[in-house]
């Protein structure tokens, strides 16, 4: 028998009943009926059955579906022993939601679509033994791990990891164009060959010429900006993954760059279609200066980035603007325009609330937080990834004089609600990145050399969080409360620790560092200097009831730590990064990422399937008051939470912003409509800045008609 036909199925039914209350009361308990059903009609009469696991295996082998040689570094009898102790730990899904995007969208199914051969358990089982590569302990960890959903890898881990006819394990990626025309046609050829893979793509245009600039010594000769937009836009929509996905990019640019007006206005609505682009996101990088200017109410300068380079020696994006700003002014050889830095404020502003866009790189706060030897000059399609870059050098035939490094995002995420109960919090981060570090060992972008180049130097992973709203009000603290923020801080600190515990361990073992360990701060000691205070323990008493039974280290343990990774390195440049993880928050049955939930019962439009509802992970009499939407929340006390967390990350954060276009955020008092306006954003964003946030990714706005502005996200990064 194939798939049942939607119009037999009774759980679609049941989970649409959570949607009509009865007698005021929301039928929540239609959940797990609608979660029951979906096994029974479709799940169980579906799936294609097995004698045994050693069955399985030689069918997927010999049909093609898994590869061979992860399975062959194994005994027999340790695949029977891990299989038999994943199915021992008795993993239930927890809503109908969760079942429904594991069997959808991650379990392998055959070749015509009719069957499923796998289980979370069977997923769960291969991820662990490709991860583990070949070591049984690793093997029975991960598989721990993930089995519980204290880790869930991103979902081109989870996804392809021990497939035979699969995509790559990592799905985003940065790239930087440097101003010249071998740069240029190696980047778009750079991103046809990511998107074709499935690849997000962030791209850096601040080195490029503005419109007008000169070419050879003639004058007015330069396109800009703009027309090298339409081309990579064009390149993602080209090569869209066998038609089945429109392959997504974002392009940066710096705010003191004289095409940035330009820039901005190809995402207005009314931008005329010679310029706008659709599909292409953008974001801005913005150094201190900009909210020095700002604030003043200052003319500002845009700076040429031809002239710039030419004066200086090195690509625009390796000038400190916010040092440079009054040398660049006085320098007669720097061309320049001048613009008031509020009407630019403005500018983004209005555009933010028109479409979302752009994200914003707060690039001198990432800067000075980066302990590492290189300069971050962008971020990727969902601005969490801060990772050093360097420039290429490109001959007319193409070939590399100089190899650059750029950067793949190799992701996954601890579940806040299931790591708060872990048996061992140290151990459980431990074993997470032993996972991601062979991800990043066995993940070579031969296509785009810069990516691989840079990957292997670095050992890069960004280990994030979800379910934090989950777990605060399942604990009934209410998010943006003192113990909320404390609670953020200590549980990122352990992130950071337990994760610099691991990367030292790997390389003692190893004998390797990341490239240019000596230059960074970890090497010279000082990143660990306001640990060694004492200072990150918690201090409330409600937060040491949460923290109860978990290991927290003291200044002595950061001393000793800090004399390790002095001793012996760090075998990864970055750790830590917090995604949007939108499809595998589902999956875990918790909130997205750290931001609050948006509903108390979310709806989603399904293409398969129609709206399903979802409701929030634990959501009852009891929790309600404290499942604030975030429409419905100070967004300040949302960045309070992000900059709590930012301290101890490495990278960044995917801080979205949630606006409602009717009523008053209360940041001001209002003089006018009882409305949004663009003076809430930029108040926010300066809050932001104030904060030491690094990022902004959308500003997502709900409207009068109950839609959202923003709301599009990208699925090759939002993992």
């Amino acid at each position: 028998m194939g798939l049942k036909q939607l119009e037999d199925v009774t759980y679609f039914r049941l989970n649409n009943e959570i949607n009509r209350p009865v007698n005021g009361q929301i039928m929540l308990h239609k959940d797990k009926e609608a979660l029951d059903a979906f096994f029974k009609e479709n799940v169980e009469p579906n799936s294609m059955v097995f004698d045994s696991i050693r069955d399985k295996i030689d069918y997927l082998i010999k049909q093609d579906y898994i590869e061979t040689a992860f399975i062959k570094k194994y005994r027999p009898e340790f695949l029977e022993e891990l299989y038999q102790f994943i199915k021992d730990q008795n993993f239930q899904f927890k809503s109908f939601m969760a079942a429904y995007k594991f069997y959808n969208q991650y379990a392998l199914k055959t070749n015509d679509g009719e069957y499923y051969l796998e289980s979370m358990e069977d997923r769960v089982f291969f991820n662990a033994l490709y991860f583990a590569d070949g070591n049984e302990t690793i093997a029975i960890d991960i598989a721990n791990e993930i089995i519980h959903q204290r880790y869930q890898p991103a979902t081109p881990s989870f996804l392809n990891a021990g497939r035979a006819r699969r995509g790559e394990l990592v799905s985003c990626f940065l790239i930087q164009v440097t101003d010249d025309m071998n740069s240029i046609g190696r980047s778009i050829n750079s991103a046809l060959q990511l998107s074709r893979i499935g690849g997000g793509v962030g791209i850096s245009l601040n080195n490029l010429r503005e419109a007008g600039a000169p070419i050879k010594g003639y004058e007015g000769a330069a396109s800009g900006v703009v027309p090298v937009m339409k081309l990579f836009e064009d390149s993602f929509s080209y090569s869209n993954q066998l038609g089945q996905r429109q392959g997504a990019g974002v392009v940066y640019l710096n705010v003191f760059h004289p095409d940035i007006i330009a820039f901005l206005s190809t995402k207005k609505e009314n931008a005329d279609e010679k310029v706008r682009v659709k599909t292409l996101s953008l974001g801005v990088v913005v150094p201190d200066k900009f909210y020095e200017l700002a604030r003043k109410n200052e003319e500002m300068y845009l700076f040429s980035p031809y002239s710039v380079e030419k004066e200086y020696g090195v690509p625009f994006n390796y000038i400190d603007i916010t040092e440079k700003y009054d040398e660049l002014v006085a320098n007669p050889n720097i061309r320049k325009t001048k613009i008031k830095a509020r009407d630019l404020e403005t500018e983004i502003s209005k555009l933010q609330q028109e479409s979302g866009y752009p994200y914003v790189v707060n690039i001198d706060t990432a800067n000075r937080a980066n302990p590492v030897d290189g300069k971050i000059i962008m971020s990727n399609l969902c601005s969490e990834i801060l990772q050093v870059q360097e420039p290429s050098l490109i001959n007319d035939a193409q070939e590399f004089i100089k190899m650059g490094t750029d950067v793949s995002c190799n992701l996954g995420s601890t579940n806040v609600v299931n790591m708060m109960t872990s048996p061992d919090f140290g151990r459980s981060i431990r074993a997470m990145v032993r996972a991601l570090t062979f991800v990043t060992d066995s993940s070579h972008i031969v296509a785009v050399p810069t990516i691989d180049h840079g990957n292997s130097q670095a050992h890069t992973f960004g280990l994030g969080a979800m379910g934090l709203h989950s777990y605060l009000a399942q604990q009934l603290i209410e998010y943006g409360s003192p113990e909320s923020i404390e609670f953020t801080s200590i549980y990122f600190m352990l992130m950071n620790y337990w994760t610099l515990v691991e990367s030292n361990n790997i390389a003692r073992e190893r004998g390797v560092t990341f490239h240019n360990f000596e230059k960074s701060d970890y090497a010279n000691g000082s990143y660990f200097d306001k640990y060694v205070t004492g200072e990150f323990v918690p201090k409330s008493d409600r937060v040491k009831e949460l923290f109860e039974g978990i290991f927290i280290p003291t200044a002595t343990d950061w001393a000793e730590l800090r004399d390790k990774v002095k001793a012996d390195g760090l075998y990864h440049q970055n750790r830590l990064a917090v995604a949007p993880n939108g499809s595998i928050s589902y999956i875990n049955d918790v909130s997205a990422s750290i931001h609050p939930i948006t509903q108390r019962i979310e709806e989603r439009q399904e293409k398969k399937i129609g709206k399903i509802y979802y409701p929030a992970a634990g959501l009852s009499t009891e929790t309600i008051p404290y499942y604030t939407s975030a429409y419905d929340m100070d967004m300040r006390k949302v960045i309070d939470v992000y900059a709590a967390a930012t301290e101890h990350v490495d990278q960044g954060l995917s801080l979205t912003l949630f606006m409602r276009s009717d009523i008053p955020t209360g940041l001001y008092e209002w003089k006018s409509e009882n409305k949004q306006t663009t003076r809430d954003l930029s108040i926010l964003r300066n809050y932001a800045f104030n904060k030491g946030i690094k990022s902004i990714y959308y500003v997502r706005t709900y409207t009068d008609d109950g839609g959202e502005v923003g709301a599009n996200q990208c699925e090759s990064c939002v993992i």
